[in-house]
């Protein structure tokens, strides 16, 4: 991520206008915990920690990730609060080699969609590295990337070309998010 996409992420977050931190979980992950037991999960982009709380309130031990430092602070003051215990750590997401796994889910809520090529490959070596055969990733991203993203399409296609030595997409979802087209994807970790 190119260091003035980094200083406005930061400067919507100083300000408190972060319109993607809406601070309610989405239907897609609720659903999916309802359906499967608590686990290790990794929430990559963690943000403000909305969806790492909920993971930790359902049971999970979470670990969640972000760039933000402002963001990371703010995940822990509301995990402080809420009295529940997550690991939030702040780094680069396109460099996850310092976790250690295996997670039996990963959510990633809008992140890579904005890495470049060589950031996701990257991501995707390391996500296989992390989760553990079965495992669950659960991405939701923008379907076209910004025209100078240098990022490829969210498409079935595009993340089996991807992720497809590690995992395989079992789901995949198309929708639509503040007018620009978007998706919901699940892999599933190859044993």
């Amino acid at each position: 991520m190119r260091w003035l996409r980094r200083l406005e992420f930061e400067f919507h977050y100083l300000l408190g206008a972060a319109p993607w931190d809406s601070g309610v979980s989405p239907p897609e992950l609720i659903a999916f915990l309802d359906a499967h037991p608590p686990g290790r999960a990794l929430d990559i982009g963690c943000g403000t920690g909305t969806n790492a709380l909920t993971l930790a309130g359902r049971g999970w031990e979470v670990t969640g990730i972000d760039f933000s430092a402002r963001a990371i602070r703010a995940a822990r003051r509301k995990a402080k609060d809420a009295g529940l215990s997550v690991r939030f750590e702040r780094g680069d997401i396109s460099r996850l080699g310092d976790l250690q796994g295996p997670f039996d889910l990963a959510l990633d809520i809008g992140c890579f969609h904005g890495l470049t090529l060589q950031q996701q490959t990257g991501y995707a070596r390391d996500l296989g590295r992390l989760l553990g055969p079965g495992a669950t990733f659960l991405l939701y991203g923008f379907v076209a990337p910004e025209t100078d993203s240098g990022s490829t399409l969210i498409t079935p296609a595009a993340l089996t070309t991807r992720f497809g030595e590690a995992f395989e997409v079992s789901a995949f979802e198309a929708g639509s998010d503040r007018g620009r087209a978007s998706a919901w994807a699940k892999l599933r970790r190859r044993a």
